[in-house]
């Protein structure tokens, strides 16, 4: 497998200092993020409570970042247009937390963002395929969605290149992202495996300078 040419990274502002979180996100704009990974649970669908729609308000005002919106929430139809409305990018959904999840897509994009679905580690790949013709992000978690810090799962790799594939035979547009445990240690495997889109949050912001940590994710 060819490294993509241009891997995105995604910061995850879950590990962010939220004491000084303009500050951090600036400092990983800085540092060379392109996107910028909003974790929003619900405490329902995964056991934590994180942010919502008015930090993503909030932070909007102060880059131009893409904000990669990660809804991990029931029902999340209810709250697509709201976090459109408060500056999201993209907005990516559980296809387990999903009763029409085609409905949900087309939701997405008729707001003008980017849709994504996500599946976790044990949801087979197979429960997507369907829906590749609405989706811009194929989101496959490396971790059990809930909590940062948590360490990359090497058993989702077949997962991954098996993503890879779907995608490249599909012929669409579709970029693939993953997401969980991602350091400078696995992030060549990962970007080996197909993956477009990597989502650090920890590495990045534990690290004492996020522009080399970004680096080392690309080597």
């Amino acid at each position: 497998m060819i490294i993509p040419v241009m891997t995105i990274i995604a910061p995850s502002i879950l590990s962010a200092n939220f004491s000084k979180l303009g500050e951090e996100i600036k400092a990983v704009e800085e540092a060379g993020a392109e996107w910028l990974h909003i974790d929003v649970m619900d405490g329902h669908f995964v056991p934590n409570i994180t942010i919502g729609i008015p930090v993503v308000k909030s932070i909007r005002k102060i880059t131009d970042l893409f904000f990669d919106v990660h809804l991990m929430i029931e029902n999340p139809e209810r709250y697509v247009e709201r976090f459109a409305d408060a500056g999201a990018n993209g907005i990516t959904v559980h296809i387990e937390a999903c009763e029409n999840a085609r409905e949900i897509l087309q939701s997405i994009r008729s707001f003008g963002c980017k849709a994504g679905l996500s599946l976790k580690p044990a949801t087979p790949l197979e429960s997507v395929k369907d829906y590749l013709d609405l989706i811009d992000i194929l989101l496959v978690m490396s971790v059990n969605p809930g909590f940062g810090g948590q360490k990359f799962m090497p058993e989702v790799l077949p997962k991954i290149r098996e993503a890879r594939k779907l995608i490249d035979e599909s012929g669409k547009n579709i970029l693939l992202e993953v997401d969980g445990g991602i350091c400078d240690e696995n992030a060549r495997i990962v970007r080996e495996a197909g993956a477009d889109v990597l989502v650090s949050g920890s590495y990045v912001f534990r690290s004492e300078n996020y522009r080399k940590a970004i680096e080392k994710l690309l080597l």
